[in-house]
């Protein structure tokens, strides 16, 4: 089963982990560890899809677009 790519990022200005998925917009959380933004991040998406499902709204098919990094 897929599911969708969660990004998890300390933010200096915010002083803690923000966690957010990029193909639900606006779907993100913020924790002071990454466990905490994590379990968030989850909080939110279930929020997310109940919203969507509830409003009829579309629901995007989970998309995986890894980024990769190079070093020189």
């Amino acid at each position: 089963m897929r599911d969708y790519h969660i990004n998890l990022f300390y933010s200096d200005e915010d002083g803690g982990y923000i966690a957010d998925i990029p193909d639900l917009e606006f779907c993100s959380a913020f924790g002071a560890t990454p466990e905490e933004a994590l379990r968030e991040v989850l909080k939110a998406k279930e929020a997310w899809l109940a919203v969507a499902r509830e409003e009829g709204g579309p629901i995007p098919p989970p998309r995986y677009k890894p980024v990769i990094y190079q070093t020189a």
